[in-house]
């Protein structure tokens, strides 16, 4: 598929480098030709320098010929108008914006992006998808990771195996025997630079990330099996008062036993952040300064959030607070090289949000009825829900760990109102939502799945 990117900042980069890896044509754009110039050396990717919203500058970049455009500038409304003439001008097929300012998201004003209004296909809002994405982990703490699937009711999460967990060198085909009455199943294995699929006799080991389905209704039973605190958060401390520390702390507002304490530099986001929170302490102060933390009281924080625009100063500070006696830290971290070094600095959790937008922007282009989609660990491995159509190959195959092609686990199935946990006793129907893990190069089988078969007319 022909991609056109318009703005090489670190969203962008950080699309163009997935997309590139499924071997993609990627034609990146930015006003700057030494980003320009960094990305297609580094990616490998056609960059051409000029004004994104430019309309000889799209035609340069080939706009006629591409089959998206995704619009990742700095500027809401530059990624507005780069949509609106790639649909105009150049007929582009499918047109995804980023949006940071949430006024524009509101639902009064849902018609905006529509093809009677702006024509975008998807909008995309990384700052909503981040601050989503660290209140799952504040209400699943001790997890590595955590998404939603059929509707919420099936939590994926990730937690890391310590030398003491009781599954250490247990089969995965054990866990339902040891663990009768609770509805979760083992459906990924990472360890050291890999991740894959288990089959039925594969066994965790210390030091491996698990990855595991679970009922909504039972995820706090399974926190519990992986030796993690369970205790109740009362004290959080945000570091970074921007859009996304404001959505943290006015979503955690909502809950009368939590007491936030958001800490912003500048002054002039300090004095926003007074004016729009109800019940949080805002701190004007630099969040590397020991001193602005105490007064934030991370030495008695149940969970310190670090989300400034510097990863280094988030594992710094994630650092500083769990030195201090804060007993969890959360990261905001773009650079897979720095993302690497979080448990040398005992930060319990690393967030990328880069991963955030690409699992979106993957699950419109993959091919096939797909539901949903989590991109994991920097896209070695994904997990979707999908339709099972009635010419599926899968139809009629039971789930077992060892009865799918190698590379691949199911998860669960949503079948009418029922979420059934997969294992050899459930058979695919026509019409059910799966879910199921897989490994990057099985991306194509998978897609095929959840399509329709060209014999079947």
């Amino acid at each position: 598929m022909h991609v056109l990117i318009c703005g090489a900042g670190r969203v962008g980069q950080g699309i163009a480098r997935r997309l590139a890896r499924e071997k993609h044509e990627i034609t990146i754009i930015d006003e700057s030709a030494d980003l320009v110039d960094q990305v297609s050396i580094e990616l490998d990717v056609r960059g051409i320098v000029g004004h994104a919203a430019h309309p000889d500058v799209l035609k340069r970049a080939r706009a006629a010929d591409c089959e998206m455009i995704i619009a990742v500038t700095h500027f809401d409304e530059i990624n507005m108008v780069i949509c609106q003439i790639a649909h105009t001008l150049f007929s582009v097929p499918f047109k995804i914006a980023r949006v940071r300012d949430r006024s524009y998201l509101e639902p009064a004003w849902k018609n905006i992006f529509s093809r009677e209004g702006l024509p975008i296909d998807m909008v995309i809002s990384p700052e909503a998808e981040v601050g989503d994405a660290i209140l799952q982990r504040f209400r699943t703490p001790g997890t590595i990771m955590s998404a939603n699937f059929a509707g919420g009711q099936v939590k994926l999460l990730g937690f890391e195996l310590r030398a003491d967990n009781p599954l250490i060198d247990v089969a995965v085909d054990q866990f339902k025997g040891l663990f009768p009455d609770l509805s979760a199943r083992i459906i990924g294995i990472g360890r050291g630079d890999a991740i894959h699929a288990p089959r039925g006799k594969d066994v965790l080991k210390p030091g491996d990330r698990a990855y595991i389905a679970v009922f909504d209704a039972h995820a706090s039973r399974l926190t519990s099996i992986f030796n993690t605190e369970q205790s109740r958060l009362d004290h959080v401390v945000i570091v970074g008062g921007g859009n996304v520390g404001l959505h943290v702390a006015k979503m955690l507002e909502k809950e009368s036993h939590i007491r936030v304490r958001l800490i912003e530099r500048d002054s002039e986001r300090a004095n926003k952040a007074v004016a729009d929170v109800k019940r949080s302490i805002v701190i004007q102060g630099d969040g590397l300064n020991p001193d602005i933390l105490a007064e934030g009281g991370v030495d008695r924080a149940d969970f310190v959030i670090a989300i400034t625009d510097d990863d280094k100063a988030n594992l710094l500070i994630s650092n500083l607070a769990k030195r201090a006696g804060a007993k969890r830290a959360l990261a905001l971290i773009n650079s897979p090289e720095l993302a690497g070094l979080a448990s040398d600095m005992r930060v319990d959790t690393v967030l990328d949000p880069r991963a955030l937008t690409v699992s979106q922007i993957l699950m419109r282009m993959r091919r096939g009825r797909i539901l949903n989609l989590q991109s994991l660990e920097d896209g070695m491995a994904e997990v979707a829900e999908g339709i099972t159509l009635e010419t599926s190959s899968l139809i009629g195959k039971p789930l077992g760990y060892d009865d799918l092609p190698e590379g691949m686990t199911a998860a669960a199935v949503v079948r009418g109102n029922q979420v059934i946990m997969a294992d050899e006793d459930v058979i695919v129907r026509p019409e059910d939502h799966l879910i199921v893990f897989y490994e990057a190069e099985m991306v194509r089988t998978v897609e095929k799945f959840f399509r329709v078969n060209p014999d079947y007319f």
